[in-house]
């Protein structure tokens, strides 16, 4: 089980809609602690909750959502993206976003789907010496400016680093709107800060458990989505903030296909 906070990180759903999904009876937690009120969500929910956030980002409001789980048919959603993309077509070139993602929708659905395996390694992480920025962005996708910034002060500061690189998010959970964003590059040795570049020796991690996602941002949300399962499956629990640690990305690569992120998730029995 897991708790709101860590069930958001790993869906990317923020914790004010879970609690409001609650609330109006379209996705209650699996468990709510009699003592605490404390609301526990299941690995095993993760997909309900994409489906839902998915519907909800093609415009289906909560009285249509709640039916179509219900009705729980390929073949009924099928219909229903139909008669919506036909409705869309007829909308402002603002609609445009949400019909490409029901055509999306009723594509997938028309063929087998491929679901991914990933090797699960569990390990420690050591401490680092890292530089760091840490700063409150308009949203996720900014995060890339951040790495420009530190690239470009590294840089100009002759500043010799090493291959350690990865991002936190040090919200509660996920987030819609302003961010929370650290990222850290590994240096050699630690000098005096400087900007809001901080550097600093990072804490050791007892256990991760850690997976290699190939390919295209896109596959991280499954790929969290197949760790979150594990965990659930094989006793453990989080234990800290899940760190991205990006392999091969757009600087080093041109293929998506060839992008390469390594997911760590700190856990404990």
């Amino acid at each position: 089980m897991f708790k709101i906070g860590d069930f958001s990180k790993l869906t990317k759903v923020s914790v004010r809609m879970l609690r409001y999904y609650d609330e109006v009876g379209l996705f209650k937690p699996a468990k709510i602690d009699d003592f605490t009120g404390y609301r526990y969500y299941s690995a095993k929910q993760i997909s309900q909750i994409n489906l839902i956030v998915s519907l909800r980002d093609m415009s289906f409001n909560i009285a249509d959502i709640a039916v179509i789980i219900k009705e729980n048919s390929n073949e009924k959603l099928e219909e229903i993206l139909k008669v919506k993309s036909e409705e869309i077509k007829n909308n402002i070139r603002a609609e445009e976003i949400r019909l490409k993602k029901i055509n999306s929708a009723i594509k997938d659905m028309k063929k087998e789907r491929i679901n991914m395996s990933y090797n699960v390694t569990l390990k420690s992480l050591p401490s680092y010496r890292v530089i760091s920025l840490r700063e409150v962005i308009p949203a996720y996708e900014a995060e890339i400016m951040l790495w420009g910034r530190l690239r470009e002060y590294v840089t100009k500061n002759n500043i010799p680093c090493n291959n350690v690189a990865y991002t936190t998010h040090h919200d509660e959970g996920y987030k819609e709107g302003e961010v929370d964003v650290e990222i850290v590059m590994g240096v050699d040795k630690l000098i005096k800060d400087e900007d809001g570049f901080i550097f600093k020796e990072t804490e050791a991690v007892e256990q991760a458990a850690s997976i290699l996602v190939p390919g295209d941002y896109s596959n991280l949300a499954g790929a969290y989505n197949f760790l979150a399962n594990w965990i659930e499956e094989n006793g453990y629990s989080m234990s800290g903030i899940p760190r991205q640690v990006a392999m091969k990305g757009p600087w080093n690569e041109k293929n998506t296909e060839d992008y390469l992120t390594e997911i760590q998730i700190p856990v404990k029995k």
